[in-house]
């Protein structure tokens, strides 16, 4: 069954590929490293999107060795709760992969780890990356990610507890969201009307939507901001939802990935979510009766949070440069771009990848949301730093720690760096 969709008067229908978060190991070629012997190994990092990523990396490798027999990849692939440690220990452990999918890249180039994407991709590929995005994928004028992917947040409701509990618009305010969601959960029987997911996994999304919601943020590529008034108001903004009942028990350790399958279920009556979503409703209740919304802000401005995922590559030892050109200019190329993009559900970062996937009605409301998008600073090299303090520390406002000392607290680990 097909649900419909809404965001802006603009209706759609779709079926999209389930999104999870999965831990595995090594995969692709059967070479142990470096450049040796008769060909040149490229190691490649990634954090899983869904079930389908090793598969999809799987197959572009198996493609791309085809075509380069003196080229072997090897495949790595993490959660995105793991990923950051993971880069840490091989960085520190002069190990670190050659090709490297993730968010923030500035601390690695501030230590001069990697290379200009300028200088591993074809003249070609680089003017087909979509000027929106280059900016974000730079340092000082420098570009250094290869922009992966977009996507775009939005609120799910389920609008059957709506109207069960009552309510007859969905929120546009922080307090029309209070009153749905405390009403919602009024109804009993395990639903909660809000979810909030403060657990580590994606922290820094969730406070992202409320600081950014509030006027705030998290500052520019020049300076980290987070102890501000806008930002404690966001904070203490949580802390009503949480002390009202309008969000799930224990929301300082909840991840979203299992709390999205609780919404999936039927039993939260609002959450934000990500263009895989749909998918992921579509695999595990199909007959869910949802709509897609802009996201409630203090005073009804609709944004959204934007989030454009790189590629970047390790200088190492400077050995595998032209294997690394090569193997990019082949995935970015749009008979193997656009169907790994779309099989992921997010936005493509290149122009021949838009005029490739054309109109997909399925995204329509996560693209008109774009205009209003917040990005997340990642050319500051403290902002590794900010994520991880955000993981750790934000959650401690749902355990009713002061919100002016927890934002004291990040703020402090985000300028240790």
């Amino acid at each position: 069954m097909k649900k419909s969709l809404r965001l802006g008067g603009i209706v759609v229908t779709a079926t999209l590929a389930t999104m999870s978060l999965a831990s595995c190991g090594f995969g692709g070629g059967n070479a142990s490293g470096g450049s040796g012997g008769s060909g040149t190994t490229v190691n490649l990092l990634v954090p899983s999107y869904s079930d389908n990523t090793q598969a999809l990396w799987e197959g572009v490798i198996s493609d791309f060795e085809v075509a380069n027999s003196d080229i072997t990849v090897n495949l790595e692939v993490q959660s995105w709760d793991n990923l950051t440690d993971v880069i840490t220990t091989k960085v520190q452990g002069n190990a670190a992969p050659d090709i490297m999918n993730g968010g923030p890249f500035a601390g690695f180039a501030a230590d001069d780890l990697l290379y200009p994407i300028d200088e591993v991709v074809s003249a070609d590929t680089l003017a087909d990356f979509q000027s929106s995005f280059v900016e974000n994928a730079s340092v000082d004028g420098v570009q250094f990610g290869a922009p992966l992917l977009a996507s775009a947040r939005a609120l799910f409701v389920n609008e059957d507890l709506l109207a069960q509990a009552g309510v007859t618009a969905v929120p546009t305010t922080w307090s029309e969201l209070l009153d749905a969601a405390t009403k919602i959960s009024a109804i009993g029987g395990g639903v909660a009307g809000y979810g909030l997911p403060l657990g580590s996994e994606e922290a820094q999304a969730e406070s992202a939507v409320w600081f950014y919601g509030a006027g705030g943020g998290f500052g520019d590529a020049s300076a980290i901001t987070i102890d501000t008034p806008e930002n404690l108001e966001a904070a203490k903004f949580i802390q009503t939802m949480v002390d009202a009942g309008a969000t799930q028990a224990d929301a300082g350790a909840t991840d979203r990935s299992p709390l999205m399958d609780v919404f999936v279920q039927g039993k939260i009556g609002m959450i934000i979510g990500l263009p895989p979503t749909v998918g992921q409703i579509a695999e595990g209740n199909a007959a869910l009766n949802y709509s897609v919304n802009p996201i409630p802000t203090v005073d009804g401005k609709a944004f959204t949070l934007g989030v454009a995922d790189h590629l970047m590559a390790f200088k190492n030892d400077g050995s595998k440069q032209e294997a690394i050109t090569k193997f990019l200019d082949f995935f970015y190329a749009a008979d193997q771009y656009v169907p790994w993009v779309t099989a992921e559900n997010f936005l493509p970062t290149t122009q021949s990848g838009s005029d490739a996937m054309g109109d997909t009605p399925a995204l329509a409301p996560f693209i008109e949301a774009l205009p209003g998008a917040q990005f997340y600073p990642s050319t500051n090299p403290n902002w590794s730093a900010t994520d991880a303090a955000f993981k750790s520390l934000i959650g401690q406002l749902a355990q009713g720690k002061d919100a002016q000392t927890v934002l004291t607290e990040i703020q402090a680990k985000s300028d240790e760096g």
